[in-house]
């Protein structure tokens, strides 16, 4: 009984340390967690595994065959009882094996030996998708929490300048309307955060079900996660230079097809094979016969069998290599394109630092200023506000642009 009860307690503070370990994620944490759990990653482990069982059965032969049954009976039984060369009758115990020619099984082995590695440069690729999305949530959420916390900061200024604004409005220094109008933009910071809520809770849900585990598991993350520093932005010229593994699984499997096409030109080899007869004779002393055997697949009539697959796969070869080609040309334009977007990005980003949100920000520290000695008017405080507020939230939809744009650049070169 005491062991079940410590069982229990080790399993719940086990629970209670792996939330407290989940309690708060950083973005590297999470990638690692999906690459480990997402069942589309797990499925390509049984793939390798599948194909590797296919490679150590791959110089098997064919089994051997044994037969039995009656040789040169007599419809007559009666001529059983001869003892003579008349009588041949007798049981036959065959036993036959086909030998394959050794350079077909190692053709095949090194056919299907190659199959794995495609495999696993789709199991990378696939994880470089899944990444993808995984940054994308995570972004998404940063973003969205740091308006949150940008709104909560505002309300409570806004709140301040309302209550300012009803102090004076009894000595008319203040308008009823512009307080009605600061209200209800009070109203509309609710609508903004519900709606900041909803993209939090899609980030969570996003996140939880790449991570393969409840999508209401609750987690905080890193928000002090900023930009990578890209201080250059070179231009991808060279093919050679991309180690994508979708390209890689292209090329792998141009090789698999290559060894393939010399799996198949080389059952224009003979195989051979030898059969041992044995027949227990009735009217005569036993026998016996040892047989050699070799196929001619060189033959017209079954030539064409491999010639035509060979030819077939030339052409196949010629195809993949420009749709790799194709591939190659189609990255290097895709992360230029990237690298050229997330260069004009962060300079409006950092314009937005250093020169939209100060000079908004001294605008409204100006009114806030002549409101308090009572030479501006509220109306005048209330715009410089609402602009100051809007610029600061267009900083934060332009930092998740470039957090994106960085994420996709990633995608296409395949960096974490």
């Amino acid at each position: 009984m005491m062991k079940k009860i410590i069982t229990i307690l080790s399993f719940l503070l086990s629970n209670v340390f792996l939330q407290a370990q989940d309690a708060n994620l950083t973005l590297i944490q999470i990638i690692d967690s999906v690459e480990k759990n997402y069942p589309e990653i797990l499925k390509y482990d049984y793939k390798v595994q599948s194909l590797q069982a296919q490679v150590e059965g791959s110089k098997a032969w064919m089994p051997p065959t044994a037969s039995f049954g009656l040789n040169q009976f007599p419809y007559n039984p009666m001529m059983l009882k001869d003892v003579g060369p008349m009588n041949q009758a007798g049981l036959m115990f065959t036993v036959e094996q086909m030998i394959p020619n050794s350079g077909k099984l190692k053709a095949k082995q090194n056919y299907l030996s190659s199959l794995p590695k495609i495999q696993k440069n789709n199991q990378e690729w696939t994880k470089n998708t899944l990444n993808l999305y995984a940054k994308y949530f995570y972004y998404q959420r940063l973003v969205s929490e740091r308006k949150l916390k940008l709104l909560a900061e505002n309300r409570e200024l806004l709140e301040l300048l309302i209550k300012t604004s009803e102090a004076k409005y009894p000595y008319n220094q203040s308008d009823l309307s512009t307080i009605f109008k600061a209200k209800a933009k009070l109203e509309e910071l609710k609508n903004m955060e519900a709606m900041l809520h909803s993209m939090i809770s899609e980030s969570n849900i996003g996140l939880n079900t790449l991570m393969n585990r409840d999508v209401s598991t609750d987690f905080s993350i890193d928000t002090t996660l900023g930009l990578k520093p890209y201080k250059t932005f070179p231009q991808v010229i060279d093919t050679n230079s991309l180690n994508r593994s979708d390209i890689t699984a292209m090329k792998n499997s141009i090789k698999s097809m290559q060894l393939s096409k010399d799996y198949m030109y080389s059952l224009r080899k003979p195989d051979f094979g030898v059969r041992i007869d044995h027949m227990q004779m009735f009217g005569m002393p036993n026998q016996y016969s040892v047989m050699g055997m070799i196929t001619i697949p060189i033959a017209p009539w079954s030539e064409k069998m491999y010639k035509s697959e060979v030819k077939s796969m030339g052409f196949e070869i010629q195809s993949m290599t420009h749709e790799k080609q194709t591939m190659q040309l189609m990255a290097i334009q895709m992360i230029n394109e990237k690298l050229s977007m997330l260069k004009y990005e962060m300079k409006q980003l950092k314009n937005y630092e250093e020169g939209i949100i100060p000079m908004y920000s001294e605008n409204f520290e100006a009114g806030l200023l002549t409101y308090k000695q009572n030479t501006g008017s509220f109306f005048v405080l209330l715009d410089s506000w609402e602009m100051l507020l809007m610029k600061k939230m267009e900083y934060n939809d332009k930092l998740f642009t470039v957090l994106k744009l960085q994420a996709e650049y990633e995608y296409e070169s395949q960096k974490k």
